[in-house]
This record gives C-alpha cells, structure tokens and sequence, in this order.
C-alpha cells in the first residue's frame, strides 16, 4: 500500500486517483506473527487464529466498525440510511464486508467508510445478505451468518458492552503504516490533544475518523462548516491563528518584551501598564477609537486579562503544565493544533483533498515550531488558550480534561510527546 510519505513530496492531485478501494493485507508467509496496525487488530488477529468467534465478536461489540459506500450514493442519502455494498458469491450467497478502524484503506475519491456500532448494524444490514464478512483479506479475516437469531446476539452485546465515553480519552498509536520522523508526522503531533480527547490515533493522515457522515456532522455542528470553501475558510484562519481573539497573545507578548528588557524581571502591575500604554499607542489595532469609553472599556478588559493568566499560570504549576518558573509565550497552539484535527476532519468529510490536507498538516507543523521549543511548553499554550475561550476560571471540565490529555501525552510511551522530537525538520 501507499502510504503518506510517498504522498508528501509526490503530485498529490493525481496521487488521490489509485486502486486503494478496500484494505488488502497479506498474512505472514511463516504463518507467525502479524505487526497489526493497532492493538485491536492484534487482538483480533489472536481470536481469529483461536478460531474463538465469539470472543472476537465481543471486541467488535466494544469498538464498532466501518462499511464502505459509493460516495455519490452516501452525498445523496443526505440523512437517509446507505445502501450498503454488497456481492455474490460463487455459491449464490451474498455477502457484505466491514472493518476495524486500524486497516481502513487510505481515502479514495470515490468511496467513503460510515462508522457503526455492531448493535446498529443490526437493523441496517440488508435482509438479503447472508454473510458478514469483517476485515476481509487481511489476516484478521472472519465471517459471521446473519439470521435473526445471530443479529439478536449482535444487539445484545451491544447493549452489554458498547460504550462511547469508553472509546474517548485514550492515547491511540499506529505502529504499521506510518510516517518517518519530519513535517507532516510532527503536524500530526500537533493534534494530539483532540486525538486523546476523541480516541482517535493521532499518527495517521488517511483519515476516516467518526465515518463519513459523523465527521460531516462534527464539523457542520461545531465548526458551522457544511461544504468545500466553509473548510477551506476556516481552516486557513486556524492556520494563520486568526480564530481566537489577537488580543491574548498581544498580552502574552507584552510580558515577553519586558522579560527581555534589562531586569527581565516582571510584576503584574507592570505587566499591566505596558498593556495599557501600548494599546493607546496603537488605538488603530484594537479596531476601536484611541480615546472614549468603549476604548477605555477594552483598555480595562485586556489589564484584566493579566490576572486571569496569572490565575491560570499558578494553577498550571501546581498540576505540572508548567515548570516551577514557567509562563506561556503564546497561545498559538490552540488554533494550531485544532488546524491539525480539522485538516483531517476535512478530508473525512470530503470537503479537503488528500494534497490539501498534507499541505496544511506540514504547515501545522512549521507554526508550531515557529512560536514553541517543545512540546510541554506547545500544550501549555493550547491549554491556556482552551480555558481562556470555555473556562471562564471554573478550573472545570474544560480544564480538567485537557489536563488530563496532557498527563496521558507527556507518560504514554507511543503518545507523540515521547517519540516525535518538536524540533524536527
């Protein structure tokens, strides 16, 4: 197979026309060990050589997995159940094919892979097929018969063991298939975050994330973005860091000028003075008249923000985001590594090409090394810039969850922060 790296210095608009449409996996010539993509598939790959199909299915219970479906067919279907795609066999049996997140083919432009729970897919597998085939070709294969009284068992596993909360808030790593050390491994780092938060793997740029429809819904409810140029607006925005407001790293920065000047020593009076002074300075970038109320009013509301980072920064100490002496530089990172995510969310959605979304996960990466030395101090700043857009100082969720991720990235030994150096090139 392709993979990324072949992609990242090649065409990439003729490299999205290839013949990748379903995952083709050879067994292990001495019948041995397999490398699997990811520990699922091991998993799988041990139950199956077990032959214990039962156990096997208990797994795809938990995780879910993923059926192929004529692009033309699923834009059509808009919120309507897809057909799904089936054949016929020799024997006059039909059979339908799904499969396990890690061996999802890289995107092709004419097939999309929709996400299902086992308990779904239940009711939507066609009444006429009479074979469910799950990673086919590859060497984790296995078939299930789909009567009634086999579906019943489906919806009660479900029922027993799928959880999606379960699925979330994990370090996920590919280990076949995946980049060298460089830009675009790197770019992927960036979202890494959002990776542990969603249970995504965050090393791999083929991207099918929540299925084709659920990453159409993840970016129209979140993002508000429902077609081709709303991603592309918005994902050069989080690019070029224009989606949180200019204002908090103009504050950042002003710290950052006094630290250089002589005494680089700075208290937060100080740091208040120079915000305020160099605002009136230059009345013509806070978009507002350098003199009146309503200037007055922002004038005060940035002097503010010097305490609530000030808050915040003590905070981060305390739980280990920031060395005893550390205070965040910039809050790029929080635009940064939500352009990581949405190059891939587009692409899941079909909304970017696979060149787009190569180009803007090496630019992900570029800006982030432009403004950090490292990772801890790249998630310091995405945390900071996380809470001061949803936290509001309630040092809840929306801080507690992220801390979490940061835990979980800086002890996992596959997680990005322990195997991808900042300073690559």
């Amino acid at each position: 197979m392709r993979t990324a790296a072949e992609d990242e210095d090649g065409d990439g608009d003729k490299a999205e026309v290839h013949d990748e449409f379903f995952p083709f996996v050879p067994a292990p010539d001495d019948g041995g060990r397999w490398p699997a993509p990811a520990d699922l598939e091991q998993h799988l790959y041990k139950l199956a050589r077990a032959e214990n199909v039962y156990a096997y299915l208990r797994a795809l219970a938990i995780e879910g997995v993923y059926y192929p479906v004529a692009v033309e067919e699923a834009v059509a279907a808009g919120g309507s159940a897809y057909p799904m795609l089936t054949m016929e066999i020799p024997d006059g049996r039909t059979v339908a094919g799904v499969y396990t997140a890690g061996l999802l083919p890289r995107p092709h432009p004419d097939l999309v892979y929709e996400y299902t729970t086992l308990g779904a897919l239940a009711g939507i597998l066609p009444t006429d097929v009479d074979v469910l085939a799950v990673n086919v070709a590859t060497p984790c294969q296995q078939y299930f018969p789909t009567d009634d009284e086999e579906r019943e068992v489906w919806l009660d596993l479900h029922h027993e063991l799928f959880s999606s909360e379960e699925l979330m808030d994990r370090v996920v790593t590919r280990r076949s298939g995946v980049l060298p050390s460089g830009p675009l491994l790197h770019g992927l780092a960036c979202g890494a975050h959002l990776c542990f938060t969603n249970g995504d793997a965050w090393n791999t740029a083929y991207w099918h994330g929540m299925g084709f429809r659920g990453e159409r819904e993840r970016v129209a409810e979140s993002w508000g973005v429902h077609d081709r140029e709303d991603w592309l607006a918005i994902e050069e925005r989080l690019l070029g860091r224009e989606v949180s407001p200019w204002y908090w790293d103009f504050v950042l920065g002003a710290r950052t000028a006094l630290i250089a000047a002589p005494g680089g020593r700075v208290d937060a009076e100080e740091w208040r003075a120079c915000v305020g002074d160099t605002l009136r300075d230059q009345p013509v970038r806070a978009g507002t008249p350098g003199d009146g109320a309503e200037f007055e009013t922002f004038v005060a509301h940035l002097r503010s923000l010097v305490g609530k980072v000030l808050r915040y920064e003590s905070r981060f100490r305390a739980d280990g985001l920031l060395p005893p002496d550390g205070v965040v530089r910039s809050v790029a990172a929080w635009d940064i590594g939500r352009a990581s995510k949405m190059a891939r969310w587009g692409l899941g959605a079909r909304y970017a090409t696979e060149s787009e979304t190569l180009t803007a996960l090496t630019r992900a990466s570029g800006e982030a090394r432009a403004v950090y030395d490292s990772w801890e101090e790249f998630s310091a700043g995405y945390v900071l810039g996380r809470c001061l857009h949803f936290d509001e100082e309630e040092f809840g969720p929306w801080y507690t969850t992220v801390l979490d991720a940061h835990r979980a990235l800086a002890t996992t030994p596959d997680s990005p922060w322990r195997t991808v150096p900042f300073g690559t090139g």
